[in-house]
């Protein structure tokens, strides 16, 4: 029997993952993230400072570091219609103040819509981010993810991973 889990997937949009993070601090590497969002057109430029500012204040508040080098920053930003999704590999790791003080090299942003829209469900969202959070604790996906050679191998990964 097929779950709502098995689409979800389709949210990661190969241009809008990133392989080879380099930033040596979180700022940085939300500035890359965020750049790698609107060069994927999945973000507008209009929605940069805010979403810096966003994303570093979120971890002022309290670090999205999960363990076993997992980062799930998420943060709700105004004016979007629809969440987006990225998922990026920061290959050396990052101090991220981590739950376990390990360093993070995968990094699984999402920024969402304030409210409900025509294309926002809170609730589905909701049930996105057990999944990515499920994920985040598997070690075949964190061994797999690591070693994925192109963005879409990566998208192809959170596929497999899906229908598993």
């Amino acid at each position: 029997m097929r779950t709502k889990a098995d689409a979800y997937w389709k949210l990661f949009r190969p241009s809008a993952c990133h392989l080879n993070l380099k930033g040596t601090d979180k700022s940085q590497v939300f500035e890359e993230i965020v750049s790698n969002f609107i060069r994927a057109k999945v973000l507008s430029e209009e929605h940069r400072e805010t979403a810096l500012r966003v994303l570093n204040g979120r971890e002022e508040l309290a670090s999205t570091g999960v363990g076993q080098n997992v980062a799930i920053p998420h943060v709700k930003l105004s004016g979007l219609e629809e969440a987006v999704f990225g998922l990026a590999l920061h290959p050396e790791g990052v101090d991220w103040k981590s739950l376990d003080g390990e360093p993070v090299k995968i990094l699984f942003t999402v920024l969402r819509p304030e409210g409900r829209s025509e294309r926002h469900d809170p609730e589905r969202h909701l049930e996105m981010m057990r999944w990515i959070s499920n994920l985040g604790r598997l070690g075949d996906f964190r061994r797999f993810a690591m070693k994925c050679p192109t963005k879409k191998a990566l998208v192809d990964l959170l596929k497999e991973m899906s229908s598993a």
